[in-house]
């Protein structure tokens, strides 16, 4: 549920300028950070928690297949309603909205092929923000993610960065491997689901 919120601070810190802002402190690019991490993350989460007492899930992590749909609906409903509202608003670039169109998509397709299979829903996320900073780099050639160190600021190249962003989805995947919660096949649909969700976005839009 993250997701959303971590592909707003890549491009907020790649480009704010594409956003009508200066840079990350600035308070338009606080706003929107906090608005789309309450819809997005804060919201459904709650909603998400709220499940466990009235005995919808059994456990908030979901382990079971069956117990993972009333999230994944939760979660979907938000998303769909942040993507409207952001895609009406003509506040953010056309990219973060593909990135948005493309985290709902992955969810409702999420949702259908855990009807026949236990998807993993950490995979699909990583999935979609490696599809996510891929597109940046070709949207938006020669840009740099800059990181803020004590003393100097680190520009990262987007070529680089989306090879770290396969590191991590990599070790994301490989913790939940060790954890058991997967096998090898559900991460897998889960990289997959994500990353074609979001060039399905960029086509549709």
């Amino acid at each position: 549920m993250l997701v959303p919120t971590y592909a707003l601070l890549l491009l907020l810190a790649i480009n704010p300028y594409a956003f009508g802002t200066g840079s990350l402190l600035d308070t338009k690019a606080i706003l929107l950070l906090i608005y789309v991490f309450t819809t997005s993350a804060l919201i459904p989460g709650i909603g998400i928690g709220v499940m466990k007492p009235l005995g919808f899930v059994q456990n908030l992590e979901s382990p079971e297949q069956q117990e993972r749909t009333g999230p994944y609906i939760v979660a979907g409903i938000f998303y769909l309603w942040l993507y409207k509202n952001i895609s009406s608003g003509g506040q953010v670039p056309p990219l973060y909205v593909v990135c948005l169109l493309g985290a709902t998509i992955s969810l409702f397709l999420a949702f259908f092929v855990n009807i026949f299979t236990k998807i993993s829903a950490h995979a699909t996320g990583m999935g979609g923000l490696v599809a996510m900073l891929l597109l940046t780099s070709f949207e938006w050639p020669g840009s740099m993610l800059g990181l803020a160190l004590p003393g100097t600021t680190l520009e990262l190249s987007l070529p680089v960065v989306v090879g770290v962003a396969v590191v991590l989805a990599g070790l994301v995947g490989s913790a939940r491997l060790v954890l058991k919660a997967h096998v090898p096949s559900d991460l897998w649909q889960g990289y997959t689901v994500g990353f074609v969700s979001v060039w399905l976005a960029k086509g549709i839009l």
